[in-house]
């Protein structure tokens, strides 16, 4: 959550049997006036993406995987490879300089209690700090995982598998060890063997000991696979765009920059829907009341190879319009509290509470 500025003008310029009305004028007001500037925010898009580092490490018997194991395809090179996994969207507000506003308290005007963030965009009217707190979207946590613990498989092996004098032998005797292991996690499960445990607890310690020998012994064959999971975040500037270049992917070197022809291009699509009539300005209207945005909404897709890998429905200010609350509103009869999306500007809630 954004630190948020408190601004109360209520104990300046106050009285009860006024019915002066709050003067809102665009750009920021100078002088002797008492007020408060603020801003509306644009949108920019907030585009994360969970990209995976795939590294093989060759069994030390790889050679052989196939012979003793019937292990097919399996490499004796080491490799490293990125995968795209996973991608979301967030709208984030950034100070639009060409709407800032100052709320100009006329004298004895009934002034409201006004919250910014702070960059200086509005946040609520005559709220308590803190109330109607924003929720944040999850953010994808970055992981790394194996195929096994970090255990040494040699742990595992016998005399005779380590005192054997050749590679070839040594791979023989642990596929005989893999297949005996398997033998005996068979007979607990049907509990055919010579000492069951006496309880489920027992049971399933022996055949996860089990397990991880057997694991252990086929990764010295088949190769171990470690994956680390990383996170880039890139910022989108929204409009109307056909098949642009978000970022570029490199199934070797992971997201590359845009410019890094190494990489191949994964696109997007913005796509600005039109739900708000967007009427032609005035230069001559008069601002009247409180500023706040109504934004439109956006078609966002990704494209990586003509696959689609992403596809949603977001709002966009910058396809909307600027609307304002009547100064009518704010007077003694009633106190009305307004809560903003910082993100958009875009009205969350008004609520009205009467004397």
């Amino acid at each position: 959550m954004k630190k948020k500025n408190i601004v109360l003008l209520s104990a300046l310029l106050f009285s009860v049997s006024a019915i002066a009305q709050t003067e809102v004028t665009a750009g920021v007001t100078r002088g002797k006036d008492y007020g408060v500037t603020y801003v509306l925010p644009k949108t920019e898009i907030e585009l994360t993406v969970q990209a995976t580092k795939h590294t093989y490490t060759p069994g030390e018997f790889s050679k052989y995987a196939e012979r003793y194991l019937r292990l097919n395809n399996v490499s004796s090179e080491p490799e490293t490879y990125w995968t795209l996994d996973k991608m979301q969207t967030e709208v984030i507000g950034v100070p639009d300089k060409e709407n800032v506003y100052f709320v100009k308290m006329k004298d004895k005007t009934v002034a409201p209690l006004i919250e910014l963030s702070k960059d200086g965009i509005v946040y609520s009217i005559n709220m308590p700090l803190g109330s109607g707190q924003r929720k944040t979207t999850p953010t994808i946590q970055p992981k790394v995982t194996g195929n096994t613990p970090n255990v040494n498989p040699r742990d595992f092996l016998t005399e005779e598998i380590l005192m054997s004098n050749s590679t070839a032998k040594m791979a023989e005797l642990v596929a005989k060890e893999i297949y005996s292991i398997r033998e005996s996690k068979n007979a607990l499960l049907r509990g055919e063997a010579d000492n069951m445990p006496k309880d489920g607890a027992q049971l399933k310690l022996m055949l996860d000991n089990l397990t991880l020998q057997e694991r252990a012994m086929t990764e010295m064959f088949a190769g171990k696979v470690s994956t680390e999971e990383k996170i880039y975040t890139i910022r989108i500037v929204p409009k109307e765009m056909k098949h642009e270049v978000a970022f570029r992917f490199s199934k070797k070197l992971g997201i590359v920059a845009n410019n890094d022809l190494a990489g191949e291009p994964v696109y997007i699509t913005i796509a600005d829907l039109k739900s708000i009539n967007i009427p032609e300005t005035d230069p001559k209207k008069q601002v009247d009341g409180i500023a706040y945005n109504v934004p439109g909404r956006a078609r966002v897709t990704l494209d990586y190879h003509n696959e689609e890998l992403y596809n949603a429905e977001i709002p966009i200010t910058q396809f909307g319009v600027v609307e304002y609350l009547a100064p009518v509103l704010f007077n003694k009869n009633s106190v009305i509290k307004v809560l903003f999306d910082t993100n958009t500007g875009a009205l969350v809630k008004v609520d009205r509470d009467g004397n």
